[in-house]
């Protein structure tokens, strides 16, 4: 069927790595194939939008989205995508933009992943860069545009320039610069992305030829690669992947096997000492008699120390307080000096100015009876302890020889019975521990064969490409090959039109692609439309250049991603404007499922209609009773 192809780049997963959990999107079918259209649904500020930026961001994208709920939560990104047919991981930081992208061969979650292999950002043409990868799956790598200025003659092609023709953002909706019209550079850059996108600029033949060198060259240096890997393979003697794997399944079938003869012998076990019940049950009252009487010990000796210098700090008040009841007696009142620091006094002083202690008599009685009653108590809590720990001692003594009695009274009765079990156990455990060490080394072979394995699908992917490159090149020279720009622009056009129509646009007439890609109707260029017209001829005009060069088997990544269909659309519930969007999916699928099978679109809308239900991936509720509550659904 026409479309149906792996060429090209098609989304499969998205994760957002955060420090203790990751954020996933899943753009698959359920038989693990991309979904042909998958629809992001739910509430503003929800995370719709930043998914498709997050894409992109992979994809090469200078930034990502700087949202509060984002900076804080997600530490790196990684896309899971299609190239060729083949599942590819493309990893970037988050924080800072990084100037790297790290790719390697695999699916996420996937065990024994390729080494990662860290491509630059810029420059755009090197041959190293995320975008030389990306454009070699869209059969552009080593393309060259011609800007026709002085600083600038030649431009090599970036992803980041094909993408304008991969992603319609919101801000291009409705405005008046779709074809960058107010950068001239730009707008020439976007006209020169159409034709080589549809093999129709200036400089195709060069292009392949270049395209075919750089081929053979990555084919050379594969090869040699290929070659050492092998060798290593072949010293190491691991076998073939059917020995692998046939060893593998053995040293697994033999680790269950000691699982289930373990619990066996336990069970076993545990009925051949079923008899020392009893034994076991004294042993246990023992053990706690044992631990109760340590607990009691423990804790009268900890009071006893604790009481010790307590009563020896209220013997130092009693001998205080005796001392300045002495001194009252012994002092005439009304000395010139004070009793208790011996500065000297006037006769008007209450209070001695040094101490403060207040001068004439003083009354201690009270705190001397005080201090000495309390003396006494301690003296005889103490006394009591002293006398009550060694006889405590003496019960855990006793708790405790009884406890080991006990526990010997248990081996004794069992020993008979457990020792032919022992040696059993140990068999089991040493069969455990050599197939556990047969599945360790089956695992590390089988590792270094599909290492091998994917280097080898590699070698055939690159010779596939410089065959199919090679008779591109043949070709390239006929009448027949080289399709006519102006034939392009018709065809697009034409089904510019027969889009707007589908739409249903209002007074539908004379609409065009003019010879620059200006998009008119009711022969007046797009920027005189209303608002939500020039949505609609946006989208018209995205989807005309995707869908024919998809049917024409042309260079498009083969997927397209729409944010906010619904722009200026269906205000205040108009019946009119809520069936142009029916209409505008129904397209999509209509196209999906006929013309333009094997490609992908994926879109971002608030409320896609009720006929688009079936394709809703995830839906955004932006309440936290209600999950998901967005992208970021731990953050409300």
């Amino acid at each position: 069927m026409i479309g149906l192809r792996s060429q090209g780049i098609r989304i499969r997963r998205l994760r957002l790595h955060g420090d203790d959990r990751d954020y996933d999107v899943d753009f698959r079918a359920p038989d693990d194939t991309p979904r042909p259209l998958s629809v992001l649904a739910g509430a503003f500020s929800t995370g719709k939008t930043t998914i498709l930026e997050f894409v992109d961001y992979c994809l090469g994208a200078n930034d990502h989205p700087r949202h509060p709920e984002i900076t804080p939560k997600v530490k790196s990104a990684t896309l899971e995508v299609e190239l060729s047919g083949s599942p590819y991981l493309i990893e970037r930081a988050v924080g800072e933009p990084s100037m790297f992208a790290y790719v390697r061969a695999g699916r996420l979650d996937e065990p024994g992943a390729a080494p990662r292999v860290r491509h630059t950002l810029r420059p755009a043409g090197h041959p190293g860069s995320l975008s030389s990868l990306l454009l070699s799956h869209c059969k552009l790598q080593g393309v060259h545009l011609s800007l026709d200025t002085a600083t600038e003659p030649h431009d090599p092609l970036s992803f980041r320039d094909l993408m304008w023709l991969c992603f319609l953002p919101n801000e291009r909706l409705d405005g008046k610069d779709l074809l960058f019209e107010s950068v001239p550079i730009k707008h020439l850059k976007l006209r020169q992305v159409v034709d080589v996108v549809f093999d129709v600029h200036d400089d195709h033949t060069v292009e392949i030829g270049r395209r075919i060198r750089a081929v053979e060259a990555e084919l050379a240096a594969a090869r040699t690669a290929y070659r050492a890997a092998e060798q290593l393979v072949e010293e190491q003697h691991v076998g073939s992947r059917l020995d692998l794997e046939a060893l593998e399944q053995s040293a697994k079938d033999e680790l269950a096997a000691c699982a289930q003869s373990l619990a066996a012998l336990d069970a076993r076990a545990r009925a051949a000492t079923a008899f020392a019940a009893e034994l076991r049950e004294r042993h246990r009252d023992a053990a706690r008699a044992a631990l109760a009487a340590a607990d009691e010990l423990r804790d009268r000796e900890t009071q006893l120390q604790r009481m010790i210098p307590l009563r020896g700090s209220y013997a130092d008040d009693v001998s205080k307080w005796t001392m300045l009841a002495e001194a009252d007696r012994l002092f005439e009142t009304g000395a010139g000096a004070c009793a208790s620091c011996g500065a000297a006094l006037v006769a008007s002083d209450e209070r001695c100015p040094a101490c403060r202690f207040p001068v004439g008599p003083v009354d201690v009685s009270a705190e001397l009876r005080s201090a000495k009653t309390r003396l006494a108590e301690l003296t005889r809590h103490i006394e009591e302890l002293e006398r009550e720990i060694p006889g405590l001692r003496a019960a855990a003594s006793r708790a405790q020889d009884a406890e080991s009695r006990a526990a010997a009274e248990v081996d004794a009765a069992t020993s008979h019975a457990v020792t032919p079990f022992l040696a059993e156990r140990d068999a089991i455990a040493r069969r455990r521990e050599e197939a556990a060490a047969v599945r360790q080394r089956a695992a590390d072979g089988l590792r270094l064969v599909q290492s091998l394995e994917r280097r080898a699908n590699g070698i055939l992917q690159m010779m596939d490409q410089l065959e199919a490159d090679r008779d591109e090149l043949g070709a390239a020279g006929t009448q027949a090959r080289r399709a006519d720009r102006s034939a392009v622009v018709r065809r697009v056009s034409e089904r510019y039109r027969a889009i707007l129509a589908e739409f249903r646009y209002p007074k539908l007439a004379d609409a065009y692609l003019a010879e620059d890609l200006t998009p008119y109707v009711r022969g007046e260029p797009y920027t005189t439309a209303s608002s939500g017209g020039r949505v609609l001829i946006t989208l018209a005009w995205q989807l005309a250049m995707f869908e024919t060069a998809w049917e024409t088997r042309s260079s498009h990544p083969g997927f397209l991603l729409l944010d906010s269909p619904q722009k200026n659309l269906g205000a205040l519930g108009d019946l009119e404007d809520g069936r142009t969007i029916e209409r505008i999916y129904s397209h999509l699928e209509a196209w999906l499922a006929g013309r333009g099978v094997g490609a992908q679109i994926v879109v971002a809308d608030n409320a896609p209609p009720p006929t688009a239900a079936a394709d809703v991936i995830v839906r955004y509720s932006r309440r936290p009773d209600q999950p998901p509550y967005g992208l970021i659904d731990d953050d409300f």
